[in-house]
């Protein structure tokens, strides 16, 4: 029988190494009026460490979440430069990235270090972004969901499938960051449709209750049609967060209702 849902969409703004002071008010002013209508979706920004707690004195009073885009694994002591999840938990944190691609290819971290990064947040009562995907060269060759399946079971070896499936997963095709390429809403259901059947596989209500979302250049002119597959819940979004029409057309968007879940059981 049909995995029956009541997901309700997520969209993160992820603002990487962008703004300011100055910068992120200005954006937020613009931002949260437009987004607070949205009942039926959660919105959530993530903006760099340094401007966290300004982050969350401007989002104080709104619906909004706040996330961090990293963490340590490590609870506390001698690790210069490293911020630990119950830091971010005490600044009014959420949601924090987990095993984002650009941690993953330009700082090297591996699927085990991202796994204990995400059982840290967790332990923060945090809820970790658990962010995976494939490189062009490695869906060039086939590899697409052999990859994902192995950087989900890094994971689910260190927490098991309950505590996995409280967290959020986010579907980032390494070759549609930041490219302007972006899969088409069928490429990126296929994805999404694996990950979800990998839940199913380990535990139904898992399956149900864990939102997947894309991440890949979605934009204000896409975003209906990929929130519209049955297994998106709605998107990581990177450049389209920093402009205000951009990002409130995207969580408009997510507002849709999907069409019913794709897996029979």
């Amino acid at each position: 029988m049909p995995i029956e849902s009541n997901r309700k969409p997520l969209v993160i703004g992820n603002w990487k190494m962008n703004g300011s002071s100055a910068a992120n008010a200005s954006l937020l002013r613009g931002v949260l009026p437009l987004v607070s209508i949205f009942e039926s979706v959660d919105v959530a920004i993530c903006p760099p460490f340094p401007y966290l707690t300004t982050v969350a004195d401007l989002l104080d009073n709104s619906d909004v979440g706040l996330g961090a885009q990293n963490l340590s694994e490590q609870r506390s002591g001698a690790c210069t430069g490293e911020v630990s999840a119950s830091m971010l938990h005490d600044v009014g944190c959420r949601f924090v990235l987990v095993g984002h691609s650009e941690r993953r290819t330009l700082y090297a971290e591996d699927d085990e270090l991202v796994a204990n990064k995400f059982s840290a947040a967790l332990h923060a009562g945090l809820t970790p972004v658990l962010c995976v995907g494939e490189t062009l060269e490695q869906r060039q060759r086939g590899e697409t969901r052999a990859l994902v399946t192995t950087q989900l079971n890094a994971v689910l070896k260190v927490v098991g499938i309950t505590d996995l499936a409280r967290g959020v997963i986010a579907y980032e095709p390494v070759w549609a960051i930041g490219t302007g390429e972006t899969a088409t809403p069928g490429q990126a259901q296929a994805v999404h449709r694996h990950i979800r059947q990998w839940l199913a596989d380990r535990d139904r209500t898992a399956a149900a209750q864990c939102r997947i979302l894309y991440g890949g250049s979605v934009k204000a002119d896409n975003a209906e049609q990929l929130f519209g597959q049955p297994d998106i819940d709605g998107g990581l979004i990177g450049g389209a967060s920093l402009d205000v029409q951009s990002f409130a057309a995207i969580c408009r968007a997510a507002q849709s209702e999907p069409a019913s879940d794709s897996i029979a059981i």
